[in-house]
C-alpha cells in the first residue's frame, strides 16, 4: 500500500494521502484501491460520463470515480457520486436527477468504512 507519487498536482497527491490513511485507520480495502486508481499514470485512467452511470449504476447506489466523471449522456436515476474532478455540466444533470455529488474527502467522512460504497471506472 506504500504508494510514491511523483505527482505534479497537490491535491491529487493529498487525494491519494488521505485515502491511504483512511484504509489503513479504518481497515477499508476500498479506499486502498481508490488511492491506487488515482495514483496511476493518466493515460491510463478513463474518464467516466454520465451516461455510463445511467446504464450500471442502480437507484440510490453510492458511486466513487477515482478520475473525472464527464457530461456525456443523461441520467435518470437519484444516485451520489464522489470523483476527483467533476464537470460543471455533469454536477448538474446528476443534481437535476435528485442525486448528490461529493468530493472524495466528504465521501470518506460519511463513509469511513467504506460500506455500500462501488468504485465505478
Amino acid at each position: 500500500m506504500a504508494l510514491i507519487l511523483d505527482k505534479q498536482n497537490p491535491e491529487l497527491s493529498h487525494a491519494v494521502r488521505e485515502l491511504q490513511i483512511a484504509a489503513k485507520t479504518h481497515d477499508a480495502a476500498i479506499w486502498g484501491a481508490v488511492a491506487q486508481r488515482l495514483g496511476r499514470a493518466r493515460h491510463q485512467t478513463t474518464p467516466v460520463n454520465v451516461g455510463h452511470l445511467e446504464r450500471l449504476v442502480q437507484d440510490k447506489e453510492v458511486v466513487v470515480v477515482p478520475g473525472k466523471l464527464l457530461a456525456d449522456g443523461s441520467i435518470t436515476k437519484p444516485i451520489t457520486v464522489a470523483a476527483f474532478q467533476c464537470s460543471p455540466a455533469a454536477r448538474s444533470k446528476i443534481q437535476a436527477a435528485g442525486g448528490t455529488v461529493l468530493t472524495i474527502h466528504e465521501l470518506i467522512k460519511s463513509k469511513p468504512d467504506g460500506a455500500g460504497v462501488r468504485i465505478f471506472g
